[in-house]
């Protein structure tokens, strides 16, 4: 059985037509069951963190320099990513991250 719906004092809230019924087998957000949650591996001493793909975001503008605004890569190393190593694909994140970059939803 779910737990009865309360407002943000503890209150319990009324059951009518704009509220699901307790008895209800819809599951509401934040009453989702809790599951283990499990240890992030180690990482080997000098192994390269674990990245997305790419630092790019899709909001690729270097309209008036160098840099995008987006994720903060030159538009050389744009260019290159495919081709780069890891290393230096980490040498570039290190530096994007550092300065702020990438950029979500700003």
């Amino acid at each position: 059985m779910s737990a009865p719906l309360v407002d943000a004092q503890g209150a319990p809230l009324p059951e009518d037509e704009n509220t699901v019924p307790a008895s209800s087998s819809v599951r509401l957000a934040g009453a989702l069951p809790q599951r283990p949650v499990a240890a992030l591996p180690q990482r080997p001493v000098g192994a390269l963190p674990q990245r997305p793909d790419t630092p790019c975001v899709a909001v690729c503008s270097t309209t008036f320099d160098d840099i995008c605004r987006g994720c903060g890569r030159t538009v050389v190393e744009v260019a290159h990513w495919v081709s780069m190593t890891a290393e230096q694909k980490e040498v570039v994140w290190q530096r994007i991250l550092a300065q702020g970059y990438p950029r979500r939803n700003t």
